[in-house]
């Protein structure tokens, strides 16, 4: 039976919207061959094939084709952007590299540039480069998207990107040594009772948990003041829940509290400790309280204790707030935190994918606040500043 154009072109138009590519060039090929002479121009008519793609089509069905999931043949398809432009990658890492922040030691890693903008630069530069290549790119080297809260860090030490790069090193050097490497910082302090708590959790439906209209302070319960203790190399965490003030003592007492309970289990060979701390709060560069308690806890532990602080105005890249602080309201979210009890089985409960392992316990010390220390004091703390940036850098020695 002979075919019209009309017919071969509707037999097209009807099947190949259902079919994917190997599917239409087995159909196109198959034709072809049925149809005999001639017919490679016919189906190349009827199909909007193109005469190369219909002649490799027949040629594969002729050399017999194989039942398969492949939809191209190996080989085919159009290359990965970076084969095509070799040095796209290093590209986008040399526009991405100076402006990467914080997060020391990290397979985690920040920009503060927009896929967008991104993009742009690399079409500027003589690349094709949209903004989701862009930003499947940076997923591939390592870089997380940011929140584009909080993007302002205001006045930029210009010490800033030394100060990341040394505290890096220092990091990698006790490390490599196998000794401890701690994040600490104190979270947001939190109202204790039957108060709101953003975010939602899973409830029955019309039976959501019922909280006090207003956020007014309850003096008889006060608040929270979770102090949180994250070793970096082995993604576990301490937090210590005060309710009485963030002082130099607290924290002091909160690393203390970590070594106690988890740090000297997992390094028992430990010389030396590394404190990766803000700029700022209650274990601020310039709080001389919190050198002296630093003192009697390397005293006790025998433990020379290093301290590395943030550059002013970078707290949000201290490792502690996305490695576990971030979890931990993750976890209490849409709960209202009613008792200290409560608030630390939440923290103690957090866990993530990658293992985060968290313990916690209710301080319930009274610890002095607006401690005055005098130059005496300080003097006497035996005290090591480092050639780079000794108000940041600095080793209390344990005797």
């Amino acid at each position: 039976m002979e075919l019209s154009p009309e017919t071969l072109e509707v037999f097209f138009d009807t099947v190949q919207p259902h079919l994917d590519e190997r599917q239409r060039r087995v159909v196109a090929g198959a034709m072809a061959e049925a149809l005999g002479r001639g017919g490679q121009v016919r189906v190349a008519t009827a199909s909007k094939m193109s005469t190369n793609t219909l002649w490799r089509a027949v040629t594969e069905v002729r050399e017999g084709i194989e039942v398969s999931d492949r939809v191209r043949r190996p080989g085919g398809g159009d290359k990965p952007a970076i084969e095509r432009q070799p040095e796209l990658l290093s590209a986008l890492d040399d526009l991405v590299h100076p402006d990467t922040r914080g997060n020391p030691m990290s397979l985690l890693r920040w920009t503060s540039k927009s896929t967008y903008e991104l993009a742009r630069e690399l079409t500027r530069e003589g690349y094709s480069a949209s903004a989701e290549l862009v930003r499947r790119l940076l997923h591939q080297m390592g870089y997380s998207l940011q929140a584009p809260a909080k993007e302002k860090e205001g006045t930029n030490h210009p010490d800033r990107d030394a100060q990341f790069s040394y505290l890096n090193d220092q990091a990698s050097s006790f490390m490599a040594d196998d000794q401890p490497v701690v994040s600490v910082d104190t979270k947001k302090k939190e109202l204790v009772g039957e108060y709101a708590n953003k975010g939602r959790e899973w409830q029955p439906t019309g039976e959501p948990d019922e909280v006090l209209v207003h956020d007014f302070i309850d003096p008889e319960s006060g608040k929270a003041v979770p102090y949180g203790v994250f070793d970096v190399a082995n993604n576990e965490g301490w937090v210590s829940v005060g309710d009485n003030a963030d002082t130099a003592g607290f924290a002091v007492n909160s690393i203390r509290r970590w070594w106690e309970k988890m740090g000297r289990e997992r390094f028992p060979e430990a010389t030396r400790l590394l404190i990766t701390a803000d700029s700022g709060g209650s274990n601020g560069y310039r709080i001389r309280a919190f050198k002296v308690e630093l003192a009697k806890l390397a005293k006790e532990t025998g433990l020379e204790i290093t301290v590395c602080h943030y550059p002013p105005g970078t707290s949000k890249w201290n490792k502690i707030e996305h490695r576990m602080f971030s979890f931990i309201s993750m976890n209490w979210r849409g709960r209202a935190l009613v008792s200290y009890r409560t608030i630390v089985e939440l923290i103690a409960a957090t866990t993530t994918e990658a293992g985060l392992r968290i313990e916690a316990e209710h301080d319930t010390t009274g610890y002095r606040t607006k401690v005055k220390i005098s130059d005496a004091e300080l003097e006497a703390v035996p005290l090591r500043r480092h050639e780079f940036h000794g108000d940041w850098n600095y080793t209390v020695a344990s005797a």
